[in-house]
């Protein structure tokens, strides 16, 4: 039964982790196809291959922008993914715990595995808000 249980659990863990990255070009193909002006605006105009060349309304401020909401994108999504991974495995210390009988050395390592899932959820808020300090310092730096 323990072993039946075990192995859906498995089961359950990897279907989970390989459908997630599934999820996340839908929602950027979403996003994209509600802003199909926002994608056109940005975008350089007049390039040609004479020497007059072309014209571009792009500024530095608006390429450090989008680099500082693309990294901010970035960090997001594996906070996310890495806050994720630690539920799972704070619900699979508890199972472990559950169906420990008893045992101290199963006791143990379920409430090492809970422990070390909830200091990865704590690291994982902390640098986001580390994240968003340096990013913010560094937007408003000009130079």
């Amino acid at each position: 039964m323990i072993k039946k249980l075990k192995i859906s659990l498995l089961a359950l863990v990897s279907l989970s982790l390989f459908a997630a990255p599934l999820l996340v070009p839908v929602s950027a193909y979403a996003a994209a196809a509600a802003a199909p002006a926002d994608i056109q605006s940005g975008l350089c105009s007049g390039a040609s291959l004479d020497a007059s060349g072309g014209t571009c309304d792009v500024t530095a401020s608006d390429a450090q922008s989008t680099v500082t909401k693309t990294l901010a994108l970035i960090i997001n999504i594996f906070s996310l993914v890495v806050g994720v991974a630690a539920v799972i495995m704070i619900i699979i210390g508890g199972l472990r715990y559950i169906i420990s009988g008893g045992d101290s050395g199963n006791v143990t390592s379920a409430k090492n595995t809970i422990l070390y899932a909830i200091i990865g959820l704590v690291v994982v808020a902390l640098s986001q808000f580390i994240v968003k300090f340096v990013l913010t310092k560094t937007s408003t730096v000009t130079g």
